[in-house]
């Protein structure tokens, strides 16, 4: 695959004070990650996915939540961070300011080497006390659910569940990168969940370019400072690196820009 870096995005990205980036699904995916709802196969197609993953279904089937939110570590800690998760480790060590916004719960980022990553939907490698909501950072990951060393609560896999907010922390420093930030990426996701679709659309109306990368724009906002790269974020980002920096490590494919 041949990716076009327009010319105009290489020398943004190369003069950019600060790169906010916003990672989606599809990031995941090309690590061998399914979606929440592309999970639900064998034993669990039968569920309703508020039954796994709403405070209502855990407090009626606690164990059964657990269970599910089990598979789905054991197969995450299968996975590998991909291209597209290096390319960004990279990108991060060029540039002033890098801010790293992932709708993703998997941790391929960090455990790629991002250093600090706004996990909006939380991390489900980590567990929190259901009564308290404080993180408990060691637990005994089996198949009976854990309790809380400190109040004997059942925890809960530290991840957003159906009908809960987003962490206004991590949200508000979304925001902030996003009306901060002079060069964005919005790379693997449709941007049509709200309030994370919103954020690209921010900082295009705050100053910043803004580089679309997902096989489709459609759906997508368009406009004279949104650019759109279409194709795999695993080829993409890398040939937008090395179109920026020629002494880019990432993978990549041949690039002409």
């Amino acid at each position: 695959m041949t990716v076009a870096v327009p010319p105009e995005v290489v020398s943004a990205l190369r003069q950019a004070r600060h790169v906010g980036v916003l990672t989606g699904a599809g990031v995941s995916a090309e690590s061998g990650i399914p979606t929440f709802r592309e999970a639900l196969t064998g034993l669990w197609a039968r569920y309703d996915p508020a039954e796994l993953a709403s405070p209502g279904g855990f407090a009626r089937d606690p164990e059964r939540v657990w269970r599910w939110y089990r598979e789905r570590r054991m197969a995450i800690a299968r996975a590998e961070p991909n291209p597209a998760h290096r390319a960004l480790v990279d990108l991060e060590g060029r540039v002033d300011r890098f801010t790293l916004i992932t709708q993703n719960i998997d941790a391929l980022h960090a455990r790629a080497g991002n250093r600090d990553v706004v996990e909006l939907h939380g991390n489900i490698t980590r567990v929190r006390c259901s009564v308290e909501n404080v993180v408990v950072p060691d637990f005994e990951d089996g198949d009976a659910v854990p309790t809380c060393p400190a109040c004997g609560a059942c925890l809960r896999p530290d991840v957003v569940w159906f009908g809960e907010l987003l962490p206004m922390t991590a949200l508000e420093r979304a925001w902030a990168a996003a009306r901060d930030a002079d060069f964005f990426l919005s790379v693997g996701t449709s941007n049509l969940v709200e309030p994370a679709a919103s954020l690209p659309w921010i900082a295009a109306r705050s100053g910043a370019l803004v580089v679309v990368v997902n096989p489709s724009d459609e759906g997508q906002q368009h406009g004279p400072t949104i650019h759109h790269l279409a194709g795999p974020a695993g080829q993409v980002l890398p040939a937008l690196l090395a179109a920026a920096w020629p002494d880019s490590a990432a993978e990549t494919p041949r690039v002409d820009s």
